[in-house]
């Protein structure tokens, strides 16, 4: 195997059989009680992992978009569980109503994310972390105020992207922690490329 670093845009579609895989593997919690209750015996069963101040990860959706977890099931899991946690987001990368903070914080409010603390996170500007043993990156551009945060609860809703296969938890952590001009443009386009997106089929 050659030890050249592989050049982003290339050959992301590279199947690797699970026994040639390395790493740990996740432990997944499902449930078929879509509600706010489901949500609460569902986050009952991690809870003792986190501790410290709590970021909770969600997407909060463009303007009126259906997209989203219903905002009254994360209402009550974080009145019932988590009343000193912090919503986290950064802006996106393409033009919308989350492109700047204002607009994101006016997208925020038609919403409903008004129960608790929401942090924007590349509101005030970013932070270079490392990644290790990363393959397609040494180190991630994110919104700085997430070095702020002790543990995150992700909250996930399933999606398909019609370029970019099936979207989970990794794109919600990577994608959603990323700042919106720096970090966001690492993961979606090549070095030089004038197409904003021209990594999406890998």
């Amino acid at each position: 195997m050659s030890n050249q670093k592989p050049i982003p845009g290339t050959n992301g579609n590279h199947y690797v059989p699970y026994d040639e895989r390395s790493g740990k593997e996740s432990i997944v919690y499902f449930t078929r009680d879509l509600s706010a209750k489901g949500l609460l015996k569902v986050y009952n069963r991690i809870q003792e992992h986190l501790n410290g101040k709590v970021a909770v990860k969600l997407h909060t959706g463009e303007q009126h978009g259906p997209n989203i977890i219903p905002r009254p099931w994360v209402e009550e899991l974080i009145k019932a569980q988590l009343p000193d946690a912090t919503i986290v987001e950064t802006n996106t990368y393409y033009e919308g109503d989350r492109y700047t903070t204002d607009q994101h914080l006016e997208t925020l409010k038609v919403n409903g994310w008004t129960f608790c603390p929401v942090d924007i996170m590349d509101a005030d500007g970013t932070v270079d972390l490392p990644v290790k043993d990363g393959k397609w990156f040494d180190h991630m551009t994110m919104g700085k105020n997430i070095v702020n945060y002790d543990s995150m609860l992700v909250l996930t809703h399933f999606k398909g992207h019609t370029q970019g296969g099936f979207g989970g938890s990794n794109k919600n952590i990577g994608i959603g922690c990323a700042d919106g001009r720096i970090g966001k443009a690492m993961i979606h386009t090549t070095p030089g490329s004038d197409d904003m997106w021209d990594i999406a089929k890998e």
